[in-house]
């Protein structure tokens, strides 16, 4: 492939500059450049619905998707985490719900107000909310999946646990590798994530197509990770 010219890489360059211009703006002026305004909730949803039998939920721009309350349970029966439990984008407390009936001390914060946790707090930017020893629980962002890892080691979490779509995984893997990843628990049957909205409506939770894995980081680890099933019924 011919080496990219001086004047195509400025160009390049140029219109890269623009578009982080653009979106800076946008947020803030409470904008979204896909999705539209934010709402008062602070959660920007795409408009309409998707058709019910594509079963895929509509998107939610700041990613509050609800996992089922068995998918943390099972978590905290089969791994032991040091420490206080800190979900640092705790949404509505469901991983926070489950460590407490699981007889383990937690605490709750998020950038966004949604009724639980200390809230506004935004994790990549405040220093940790518990006090040393801690471990990271959380189905973050999933865009932002890397940026709270990093920082959840950074603040000084001896484990970190990011409830994971499979699907990104193959894309992720560039910048899990340097990282302590010790264990993967693929989550069976597969759980119906879906946003906020679907609660708010009155509806169930069904036939979500997404499925997803428990990704687990332990400072003290070496070596490559290992990985089996978690299942709903403890199989």
């Amino acid at each position: 492939m011919p080496a990219m010219s001086v004047t195509a890489a400025s160009s390049c360059a140029a219109g890269i500059a623009r578009a982080h211009t653009a979106q800076s703006k946008h947020r803030k002026e409470g904008r979204d450049l896909t999705n539209g305004p934010v709402l008062p909730s602070g959660i920007t949803m795409m408009p309409g619905k998707r058709p019910r039998n594509t079963h895929i939920f509509e998107r939610a721009a700041n990613d509050l998707y609800i996992e089922p309350c068995w998918v943390s349970e099972r978590l905290f029966a089969v791994e032991k985490f040091p420490g206080v439990i800190w979900d640092p984008c705790c949404g509505t407390g469901m991983i926070p719900k489950a460590a407490r009936a699981a007889g383990i001390s937690s605490c709750a914060s998020d950038i966004a107000d949604h009724g639980y946790g200390e809230r506004p707090r935004d994790f990549l930017t405040r220093p940790a909310l518990a006090a040393s020893p801690f471990s990271v629980v959380t189905n973050p962002p999933y865009g932002l999946a890397r940026e709270i890892v990093e920082r959840a080691l950074e603040l000084g979490g001896l484990k970190v646990a990011i409830f994971f779509p499979i699907a990104r995984m193959n894309a992720a893997w560039r910048w899990l590798t340097p990282l302590p990843l010790a264990h993967m628990y693929l989550v069976t049957p597969r759980p119906s994530v879906p946003p906020r909205t679907v609660f708010d409506r009155g509806e169930k939770a069904k036939g979500g197509r997404p499925d997803f894995i428990w990704l687990i980081l332990d400072r003290m680890h070496e070596g490559k990770p290992t990985w089996e099933w978690l299942h709903r019924d403890g199989g």
